[in-house]
């Protein structure tokens, strides 16, 4: 019982720690990261118990994390409570920090951009789900986006959560008709206009001067895709002079360590870019926990391996003790096992 209550207070301390962005650098490092993305509240959630299972130390929660869909405000506190009660994410949330960020559903609705019109109280709803401190910085900008730092130095894991939903401008749409197969599917086309926005100039003001602390590994989590660019659904390269841009701020920082993590899709993958940061550049595409895909294959050049369709969750383990920390880059299936994953040296991670 002694052991029990330890452990709980620590995880507590732990959690609060993460929440208020104020970890110690002489913290034990991060080594089992786990997300996900999509998951229908109202709908059984069975994957919880195979994340738990895996003992993760933080979870990433990457958007439409409920479905909203309203512009009534109670409307989308109602149905955050409705996760909130599930007892599956209620053993998540006593066995490691959940922190955040959103997509279209959860912001309140689909595929919505800066014109939606209760923006501002969406993001204080989900701000106040997730427990962030009424002090963080979150709470007193437009948008949900933040940053967390975990682990000493020489093992330091930085996390960059990106708000695409808050200050994103409006999408180009084209004529389409859907195709067999991996066909020419999705009703956006590219939008070039120079002043068009994914996250805004302050955020990208802010992640500038983020890319340029110091930091072993940095996850960045983006509500829709960055990487993979097939398909003509919601992604960073429906607006392609914004996907560039991300990669010339990685570039310019110099900053070492990147790996994307994304949702969205119904479906998981790993894809792998090198756009001259001086490294190749991964992404994990974690999606659906609840909801998995009814449609068929995406195109995606950039894609290692095959798609993942049924229910999934995302796992990145980091092996410290090796001379060149391993890095294993994971899909894991509604029971815990692997059905997608990459491994790299973090050497391999650098400019």
């Amino acid at each position: 019982m002694r052991r029990q209550l330890v452990f709980a207070i620590s995880t507590t301390f732990f959690a609060m720690s993460i929440l208020s962005g104020s970890l110690a650098a002489d913290e034990a490092p991060l080594t089992r990261i786990a997300f996900g993305s999509c998951c229908k509240q109202d709908k059984p959630q069975p994957i919880w118990d195979a994340i738990v299972e895996t003992s993760p130390e933080v979870f990433l929660f990457l958007g439409d994390n409920i479905y909203g869909d309203s512009d009534d405000i109670e409307v989308l506190k109602a149905k955050w409570q409705q996760l909130g009660n599930n007892a599956g994410y209620q053993k998540l949330k006593a066995t490691c920090p959940i922190l955040a960020t959103w997509d279209d559903h959860d912001y309140g609705r689909d595929n919505a951009g800066e014109e939606y019109p209760i923006k501002a109280q969406s993001q204080q709803a989900m701000l106040d789900f997730f427990d962030v401190p009424t002090d963080s910085p979150r709470r007193s900008r437009p948008g949900v986006y933040g940053s967390y730092a975990f682990g000493p130095k020489g093992q330091r894991v930085q996390v960059l959560l990106l708000d695409v939903r808050y200050f994103r401008s409006a999408l180009v749409t084209r004529d389409w008709r859907p195709e067999p197969g991996e066909g020419d599917r999705g009703p956006y086309g590219r939008n070039l206009d120079p002043q068009a926005t994914m996250l805004g100039d302050a955020q990208w003001d802010w992640l500038a001067k983020k890319l340029r602390e110091p930091a072993d590994v940095r996850i960045i989590a983006s509500g829709t895709q960055i990487v993979a660019d097939g398909h003509h659904w919601e992604k960073w390269g429906n607006m392609p002079l914004e996907r560039q841009r991300l990669f010339e701020v990685i570039r310019d920082a110099k900053a070492s360590g990147v790996v994307f993590i994304s949702g969205d899709r119904h479906s998981a993958e790993i894809s792998v870019y090198n756009p001259d940061v001086g490294y190749s550049l991964l992404e994990v595409t974690s999606s659906s926990l609840n909801e998995p895909a009814k449609w068929l294959s995406e195109p995606n050049k950039h894609r290692l391996g095959s798609m993942y369709y049924a229910e999934n969750f995302g796992m990145i383990t980091i092996d410290w003790t090796a001379d060149d920390p391993i890095l294993r880059c994971q899909v894991r299936n509604i029971t815990g096992g692997v059905v997608l994953q990459h491994r790299m040296r973090l050497s391999e991670l650098r400019p």
